[in-house]
């Protein structure tokens, strides 16, 4: 480790040993720094035993856990790519992504023996898994730990996280990024620079924060580990729910905390009795992002929590972030803020469009990955001026902020005219009786699709002609008859991860099958 090497959990073990790594929301278990250095050093041990060098590959398949994060922590210091599953992943879904990313040890949990005793892992030669009861052929986590020395590898480097594209619109990819070649810890690699930008922001060895996130996400899992390399306290929730993170603030006098909007609407969504029961006041930073937020969510948890909130626009890809602080968006709001990467806006035709018309957002960063065995999908990123996308449509103002309509691939086309649904999705989630809504284009014989909402309503007794009535109403008082949805179903749920990521295909399915699809 070089002499500069402070952003390490390595370095805080040394200088607070017994301070809290990681809090377990509901256990209230603890990993302090000491352990999540001797453990995730032994791990890395582990995993050179197995054969995985510099530059190797392992993947985890596990719910959120402390051993998620020491496990993660040793190849990062092992100089390897690592890539997090999905947990809620079915066996052949899961199998898929193993033999895409080539991993060479599975590192799992006993809560996951069903999904694994339906994998074929005949080219995993290692399998590791947290638990008394391993699944068949895994060795226990625990006695890994004890058969491994606590001294660090002789060839430590930094690793890096692969992970896969949520699967939304199709199979998912893994997002490749070079692994930095550098030394653990050296301030000149990316994974360092991260943390440091959070500093920067005001966060540090004081910072007490809540992940309520999947750590398979890209999201969460790199904000917390951004957050332990800066000494941070972790309360790591092992599922989300609105009234446990709120006590989860309290309890711990949380400093910062990250949300997804599906989040805030369901905190939002809980009687006034019940917020207000909480003392939130030790918040001073909240970040969201992962989905675009409606304004008249945002508004309410700024008058809420107060001008504490910082949204920032981003993806797994890196290939160009925007970010906006609580008072920016009171003057621009729906922004996802001044784009931090040189940002255009460009039409169907590949021209640049002028300010405040809307087209495919394109970023100019040297910020170079690729998707894992997929040239075709890296190459279609960019156009030709070696700009990228991720596929979102959105427009600049006069002030240089973005915004964001939609994703490409959500587009409805009806009648001929393009049709964009989050603005539909943005004002009906704005509607107090609205828990979660989708809007998608379904089969029409005379317009080709027409706009459908499906809604998950906050009290489901209430579902019906008359909610829908209103719903319909209240969309068209606020955007063009032909932007709104002609009809509204209720749902129990909607096919969202941990995340919040929407999956539309899913819903897709249901309307087009039989049709000749749109499905993607």
């Amino acid at each position: 480790m070089t002499a500069t090497a402070t952003h390490t959990p390595a370095w805080h073990a040394r200088r607070t040993p017994d301070k809290p790594a990681i809090i377990m929301g509901a256990t209230s278990e603890v990993v302090t720094y000491a352990d999540l250095d001797d453990r995730s050093t032994r791990v890395a041990h582990a995993l050179r035993g197995h054969g995985v060098g510099l530059g190797g590959h392992i993947a985890i398949l596990m719910e959120n856990h402390p051993a998620f994060l020491e496990v993660a922590w040793a190849a990062q210091r092992a100089g390897m790519h690592y890539t997090a599953i999905n947990r809620h992943l079915r066996a052949g879904e899961v199998q898929y992504v193993l033999d895409d990313c080539g991993a060479e040890v599975l590192v799992t949990s006993e809560a996951m023996a069903g999904v694994v005793a339906g994998l074929d892992l005949g080219r995993v030669p290692g399998r590791i898994a947290v638990g008394a009861r391993p699944p068949d052929g895994f060795t226990r986590y625990d006695d890994v730990l004890a058969a491994q020395p606590g001294t660090p590898l002789d060839d430590e480097r930094e690793g890096r996280e692969m992970l896969y594209s949520s699967g939304t619109t199709g199979r998912p990819k893994g997002v490749r990024k070079k692994l930095p070649a550098t030394p653990f810890g050296d301030p000149s690699s990316i994974p360092v620079q991260l943390a440091a930008r959070m500093a920067m922001g005001g966060s540090g060895p004081d910072t007490v924060f809540l992940c309520p996130g999947p750590l398979y996400h890209a999201l969460p899992l790199v904000t917390t580990m951004s957050m332990q390399r800066l000494g941070a306290t972790v309360v790591l929730m092992e599922r989300f729910d609105a009234a446990d993170a709120l006590a989860l603030i309290e309890r711990h006098r949380v400093t910062d905390a990250q949300f997804v909007p599906t989040m805030f609407v369901r905190m939002l969504r809980l009687p006034e009795e019940e917020r207000s029961r909480y003392d939130v006041s030790s918040l001073q930073r909240v970040s969201h992002a992962g989905a675009p937020c409606a304004v008249a969510v945002k508004r309410q948890m700024i008058d809420w929590w107060g001008p504490i909130l910082l949204e920032y626009y981003a993806g797994t890809e890196d290939v160009g972030t925007a970010a906006i602080t609580s008072p920016e968006w009171l003057a621009h709001p729906g922004s996802v803020g001044r784009p931090m990467d040189e940002c255009h806006i460009v039409g169907a035709d590949g021209a640049e469009l002028p300010t405040g018309e809307p087209g495919l957002v394109y970023f100019a960063s040297d910020r170079p990955f690729e998707y894992h065995n997929d040239p075709e999908k890296t190459a279609s990123m960019a156009n030709e001026r070696g700009w990228r996308t991720l596929g979102d449509i959105g427009y600049l103002d006069a002030d240089g902020y973005l915004y964001l309509t939609d994703r490409a691939a959500h587009m409805i086309i009806s009648g001929g005219v393009n049709i964009y649904p989050q603005e539909a999705e943005n004002v009906l989630s704005g509607h107090p009786a609205v828990a979660d809504v989708a809007v998608i284009g379904v089969p029409d014989d005379e317009m080709g699709e027409a706009v459908q909402a499906v809604v998950l309503p906050v009290d489901p007794a209430k579902a019906g002609p008359d909610l829908e009535a209103e719903l319909l109403a209240h969309c068209r008082a606020e955007l063009a008859t032909y932007k709104c949805p002609r009809a509204v179903d209720f749902v129990d749920e909607l096919p969202r991860d941990e995340s919040g990521k929407l999956y539309k295909r899913l819903l897709r399915e249901r309307y087009w099958a039989g049709h000749d699809s749109r499905i993607i």
